[in-house]
């Protein structure tokens, strides 16, 4: 499972970063507007995925005093990309505590105004997850701006980890 969680965190950065470069292609105006009345912006988007993947590392680092920026405070993509760098280094520091115990043992968490207990293992994958699926949504917001989002799905991230033939 340890590689697992290794493997899936690198296509996350990868991934993450594939956006994060094609955001910076907005203008200031493109990247606060909401594309179509009702969607959340980019910018809501892209800090979304950063707060909540330095909230649950934060959570499994037992880090519980920490201050996690708010949404308002993430101004730019630089910004989101700062804090999305710092949450993965803290996963870097968790990795070598991430035995088979480990992430096999439970954990409580308070979040969106409920508690819930999970396994560790669980935690992280809803990590990759959630960032996959709010990652979609941010390619659907640039295709309105008219810009092209890049391949992020894990099958490229592991064509580019694997030589392949021409």
């Amino acid at each position: 499972m340890q590689d697992d969680a290794v493997t899936l965190f690198a296509y996350d950065r990868w991934a993450n970063r594939k956006v994060l470069d094609t955001c910076r292609k907005l203008t200031g105006e493109q990247y606060v507007a909401e594309p179509v009345p009702g969607w959340s912006s980019v910018r809501s988007t892209l800090s979304h995925i950063a707060l909540a993947t330095e909230f649950n590392l934060r959570t499994l680092a037992g880090d519980r005093d920490d201050r996690i920026p708010t949404e308002a405070e993430l101004v730019t993509v630089d910004d989101v990309a700062q804090l999305l760098e710092r949450a993965y280094r803290r996963f870097e520091e968790l990795r070598p505590t991430l035995t088979p115990e480990q992430l096999n043992s439970v954990l409580t968490l308070r979040a969106i105004g409920r508690t819930f207990t999970l396994p560790r293992w669980a935690i992280l994958r809803h990590i990759v997850n959630h960032s996959t699926y709010h990652r979609g949504q941010v390619a659907s917001k640039l295709k309105r701006f008219g810009i092209d989002q890049p391949n992020s799905d894990f099958f490229w991230w592991v064509t580019e980890q694997i030589p392949q033939e021409a």
